[in-house]
């Protein structure tokens, strides 16, 4: 059998999602452990999207294959029981030997929220990152607009990037102020290795008076990295999660 899993996490004590064997602990790991100790045998799952160290996830989705028989209420919480507090499976439902969490994914989601005020956040600081100069969130929404469609994003690629190609489609990005919080929520087919971050730290330049709209549009073209604004701090940064053409049957939160 084949299950995917909906599964919700707080990053900040995690390395990032992959398990890469050492250097801290990864979700990934804590959540193969899990299952493994509900099925009795070692098991291995497959994400929709990695997330790194410090970064949260809403609803990531991952599926695995098991010859063990359990009904998926209780995969769902046998596994919940035995995963730290910062983790948690969401739902758990039987998909076709042929489901791939990140091969039939159509787009991902992606939520950047930061406290703008001058003071730093005391509640909710796990999920808020920071700026205490004013930002003017609708430069910060038009400079992003230049973004959209399928670009090469090299200018917003970190170094370590593993990636084949810069090419992604931006399908959305909003930016929108609600009292002292800027949140920025974007949708793209895929995503390079900090895209999200390096987009925020650069609008941020924008938003806050330092660089005119239009300089969004000249660093996309200009596709180089080290005049872009800084990466975003990663505690800001949510992973909503992935969506899927509804033939999968999937929940509707993770369906087109």
């Amino acid at each position: 059998m084949r299950y995917a899993l909906g599964v919700e996490y707080d990053g900040s004590d995690f390395r990032g999602w992959q398990n890469l064997g050492e250097g801290g602990p990864s979700v990934q790991a804590s959540l193969e452990q899990a299952l493994s100790s509900v099925a009795d045998t070692p098991l291995q799952v497959v994400c929709a999207g990695r997330t790194d160290a410090g970064v949260h996830g809403q609803c990531q989705v991952v599926h695995f294959e098991t010859e063990v028989v359990r009904d998926p209420r209780a995969w769902m919480l046998g596994t919940t029981t035995r995963l730290p507090r910062s983790i948690a499976v969401r739902w758990c439902v039987p998909v076709a030997d042929d489901f791939h969490a990140r091969f039939c994914a159509r787009a991902r989601r992606y939520r950047y929220r930061l406290l703008n005020r001058e003071v730093r956040p005391a509640l909710g600081r796990q999920t808020l990152s920071w700026e205490r100069r004013p930002l003017d969130a609708e430069r910060m929404h038009l400079a992003g607009q230049a973004l959209l469609g399928e670009n090469d994003f090299s200018a917003f690629r970190s170094v370590q990037c593993q990636a084949l190609h810069a090419r992604r489609e931006l399908q959305s990005l909003q930016v929108s102020r609600h009292d002292d919080v800027i949140e920025v929520a974007v949708r793209g087919n895929a995503f390079l290795h900090h895209m999200v971050r390096n987009i925020v730290g650069s609008l941020i330049l924008v938003g806050s008076g330092e660089k005119p709209v239009e300089w969004i549009a000249e660093l996309l073209a200009g596709r180089d990295r080290t005049v872009a604004g800084p990466t975003a701090p990663p505690q800001g940064l949510v992973f909503l999660g992935p969506l899927y053409p509804d033939n999968w049957h999937l929940p509707a939160e993770v369906t087109l």
